[in-house]
């Protein structure tokens, strides 16, 4: 049995929203110490919905592509429901992780939070209503 199912290395291959947005409404970045992997994530949301989402990510094959499942993930949803995006739905989402790759998808989650809450401060708004 491979290492990495198909999907997660289609994501690797071939990353969907690689880049940044210039003048973006939320950037979030996350990242692991012990691994080096870093995640940012660049939103721009019109009347509270993803109409464009970036990422930029320093590490792994497994950390690119949970980064580019997440932005798939989110792209098109509103900020409330991006906030529901969880580690377990993004490591489903590429037909699994190795064990020890699980912090990647963790990372995604964690990015994808810290672009919401920097959107709402930009904007006025209260990240704990969003929860």
């Amino acid at each position: 049995m491979p290492l990495y199912s198909e999907k997660v290395m289609d994501h690797f291959r071939n990353p969907r929203n690689l880049g940044s947005i210039e003048n973006a409404d939320g950037v979030g970045e996350a990242g692991n110490a012990v691994c080096g992997d870093i995640m940012k994530i660049y939103l721009k949301v019109d009347d509270g919905i993803i109409t464009d989402v970036k990422f930029e990510t320093f590490g792994c094959g497994s950390a690119i592509a949970s980064s580019s499942m997440a932005t798939e993930m989110i792209k098109g949803k509103s900020v409330k429901d991006a906030l529901k995006l969880s580690n377990k739905a993004v490591t489903e989402a590429l037909d699994g992780l190795p064990a020890h790759k699980l912090h990647c998808s963790v990372l995604a989650e964690e990015a994808v939070q810290a672009a919401v809450r920097d959107y709402c401060e930009k904007h006025g708004l209260n990240f704990e209503d969003l929860k």
